[in-house]
């Protein structure tokens, strides 16, 4: 009797529609947002200042552990701290600090959602899911997707701008007003320099758009003056939500409106060599924003003929003016690069659809062979953190995390084994399709970050967590310890030791005159000494596996 065949068919379309495209979404966005500590970086920074909003009520001010922090408009903290405030405090469902990084997950959702409304109106339902597949398979956006960080919400905002120009030739009044109010919400997430970046298509995008010239010559007068009246609301929608935070902040608090101008204003300085800034942006591209890059630059040879097309140019020129502001303004870092990933994945939506076969299936088989390779790596590691085998990595990485103990964990277990297991039937289970490299591409990254943090969460955590820390040094404060002077600490850290302990510190100066404590940070081997005699040190502390990062707190009389 002939065997029974398994049949390893998937039980949705392929590639991924409706629901199982957006579970893809969710399954690539929420891992990472809940289950561990702020961490040291911006993750903490932002997260303390949303916090210092619920602590100290500073709203229209954002504060930092007692000092004013004015380095971006406060949208961002405004939402993290409601959401901290609905979900950590009203309705306790989880720690205040997951709670407050649901923001983050709101507002890549919405950015990921945006761009695939763009990508429907420009090029189709193909390419809406292309843009949603490639968004999901950034490099670069995977880490800053999952932090505290205001620099999602200008994303989201810059993909809603899209959107709305998207939209114009179909509906002037609604596209006008969603690319308006997405304007003005990019200015209240990173300040002057959204404006910068996304402003200049507004005043551009008459002379850009051949379709809305067409649509007036084609329906005549009230048809252009309905474009007219978009532009017109666009700009107005814009100019009042940026300008309401600067305006009470200049009617409520002059100094602190002065010193966040001025702040501005110093952001927009030229750099020394943009040129050489230029390249080294271009070269982090080529990591940062892949697979977006080259899919981008397949749609821009393919189409190199009707680039004159909105669908085209709209992106390609957002991409230049906003690839020349930052090589002018910013440093070639990721966080800097963040900005030009919306235009490129519009520009590479595309092309998921219409790549050779021979690249196709290159591209599939990098992205089938590199995650399958790399989530056999975070397996092996996992492995050897909770069984000590194999004996040599077991032992490197106690070298990384000393005094750190892996616990097996039957949940996370399952879980991990459920994706990994997903993993291998979506490779071998899905047919040949257009964007199938796109979706393996997107899943491959989905699992990836999955397992690392399904597995090594409470590692990653042991490591950049300063809980212990803080907890630590408020166990060594005398009683009635009054103000402590601040000396060496970032931003993440007073973040840190405000949230976890409490403590506030001070700036050296007037003010910290009558302070009997002195917590300095330096090195392992380079300490910090108070200024002028008598003082003792009472407490030294730190991260295990940070060497180069010691705390040291002294008290005088």
């Amino acid at each position: 009797m002939p065997l029974p065949r398994l049949s390893l068919r998937l039980p949705f379309a392929f590639p991924p529609r409706g629901g199982v495209l957006i579970a893809l979404c969710v399954l690539y966005l929420l891992p990472g947002l809940f289950g561990h500590d702020p961490w040291k970086g911006d993750d903490l920074t932002h997260f303390g200042v949303a916090y210092s909003m619920l602590e100290d009520g500073h709203w229209l001010t954002p504060h930092l552990a007692g000092e004013l922090w004015l380095d971006t408009p406060p949208l961002y903290h405004w939402t993290a701290a409601l959401l901290g405030w609905l979900f950590g405090s009203a309705l306790p469902i989880l720690p205040l600090h997951d709670a407050a990084r649901l923001a983050t997950g709101l507002y890549a959702g919405i950015f990921i959602a945006c761009l695939a409304g763009a990508a429907r109106l420009w090029n189709g339902p193909e390419a809406a899911r292309g843009a949603a597949l490639v968004a999901i398979g950034c490099l670069g956006l995977l880490v800053h997707a999952h932090e505290t960080q205001p620099a999602i919400a200008f994303l989201a905002a810059a993909a809603g701008f899209y959107y709305g120009l998207a939209l114009l030739p179909r509906q002037p009044l609604r596209g006008g007003a969603a690319a308006g109010v997405a304007l003005g919400l990019s200015f209240l997430a990173v300040g002057l320099g959204a404006l910068v970046m996304l402003g200049p298509m507004l005043a551009l995008l008459p002379l850009l758009s051949p379709e809305l010239r067409a649509a007036q010559a084609r329906r005549g007068l009230s048809t252009a003056l309905a474009l007219t009246l978009a532009l017109a609301l666009a700009l107005i929608l814009a100019a009042a939500l940026t300008l309401v935070w600067p305006l009470a902040l200049y009617w409520l608090e002059p100094a602190a409106f002065h010193l966040w101008w001025t702040r501005e204003i110093a952001d927009l300085d030229i750099n020394a060599n943009p040129l050489r800034t230029l390249w080294n942006f271009l070269k982090l591209l080529g990591w940062f924003a892949w697979p977006a890059l080259p899919l981008a630059l397949w749609t821009l040879w393919r189409e190199r003929r009707r680039l004159a097309e909105p669908r085209h140019l709209i992106p390609l020129v957002s991409f230049l003016i906003l690839l020349a502001a930052q090589s002018l303004f910013a440093d070639p870092r990721g966080l800097a690069a963040l900005p030009l990933l919306p235009p490129l994945v519009l520009l590479a939506a595309p092309a998921t659809l219409s790549l050779r076969r021979g690249a196709a299936n290159a591209f599939d088989w990098f992205g089938m062979m590199t995650f399958t390779l790399l989530a056999g790596l975070v397996w092996l590691g996992w492995l050897a953190m909770v069984s000590g085998v194999p004996a040599q990595i077991a032992k490197n990485l106690r070298r990384l995390e000393p005094g750190f103990v892996a616990a097996f964990s039957p949940l996370a277990f399952v879980i991990a084994a459920g994706i990994s297991l997903a993993w291998l039937w979506l490779i071998f289970a899905s047919p040949r399709a257009p964007q199938r490299s796109a979706v393996h591409w997107a899943a491959g990254v989905t699992l990836c970050w999955g397992l690392l943090m399904a597995l090594w969460l409470p590692a990653i955590d042991y490591d950049r967590s300063y809980r212990a820390v803080a907890v630590s040094l408020k166990a060594a404060l005398p009683a009635q310890h009054g103000c402590i002077i601040g000396h060496g600490l970032g931003s993440p850290q007073r973040a840190a030791f405000h949230y976890f302990a409490g403590i506030k510190t001070v700036r050296e100066g007037r003010r910290a005159a009558s302070c009997h404590l002195y917590l300095a940070e330096g090195g392992a081997r380079r300490e910090v000494p108070p200024p002028g005699a008598g003082w003792r040190k009472i407490w030294e502390g730190g991260r295990p596996s940070d060497r180069n990062e010691r705390f040291r707190l002294y008290a005088k009389p």
